[in-house]
């Protein structure tokens, strides 16, 4: 069942791993097909190096786990993922890591502003990441929270716990988490060099009106 999707979220888990952006077993991702319905999910307390396709876990929107052939239980912040999914019809897979430096901002709940217009890619149409409120893992209350801050954004931080991030299908949620990673990094180091003054931020207009140029013709 959805083995394509599987093989797909298994890679991009792994390759998370790789790159650092999720360490030991934190960190968990997700994809929805769109003709079923249905949803494949990482299990649980798995080290990503030694997961396989068979591992993930098929969900339907109503937390039902519809097939796990590991016996295997889908990660314990499936809530999330599905009051995620059901807040933004228009996203079909979602990464949530806890990379080192976007962590770090959100431990102190600090958004983190529009300093490269890059900020484009990431959907965030306040000018900058927002932070979602603290919630316990694994709870409505954290997934309430973490949905409704991405009602215009399609990154976030989470209160004193990681970050998330939303896409067309994995590949984009999975490079959308590691734009924000770098752009953590980048501002962690001027607010370093410039003795953690505020560094000037793009406005939030220049940000939404980002287009690809219109000059550019295709025959």
């Amino acid at each position: 069942m959805l083995d394509y999707l599987k093989q797909e979220v298994c890679e991009l888990s792994k390759k998370a791993q790789r790159s650092g952006l999720c360490k030991h077993k934190s960190g968990n991702f997700s994809a929805r097909d769109n003709e079923s319905g249905l949803f494949v999910f990482t299990p649980t307390g798995v080290d990503r190096e030694l997961l396989t396709p068979r591992d993930m876990v098929v969900v339907d929107q109503d937390v039902h786990v519809i097939e796990n052939l590991s016996g295997l239980k889908p990660t314990s912040e499936l809530l999330m993922h599905l009051k995620t999914y059901e807040a933004r019809p228009d996203v079909s897979a979602i990464a949530h890591t806890h990379s080192m430096y976007a962590t770090s901002f959100a431990i102190i709940n600090k958004t983190i502003p529009a300093i490269v217009y890059e900020l484009q890619a990431l959907g965030a149409k306040r000018g900058y990441v927002p932070v979602a409120p603290y919630g316990r893992p694994g709870t409505y209350e954290l997934a309430n929270h973490v949905a409704n801050t991405l009602h215009d954004s399609d990154v976030a931080l989470m209160e004193k716990h990681g970050t998330i991030g939303i896409g067309k299908n994995i590949y984009d949620a999975y490079l959308k988490v590691s734009y924000l990673e770098e752009l953590a990094q980048m501002y962690y180091n001027v607010l370093t060099l410039n003795g953690s003054k505020e560094p000037d931020a793009l406005p939030s207009s220049e940000i939404v009106q980002w287009a690809y140029p219109k000059e550019v013709i295709f025959s």
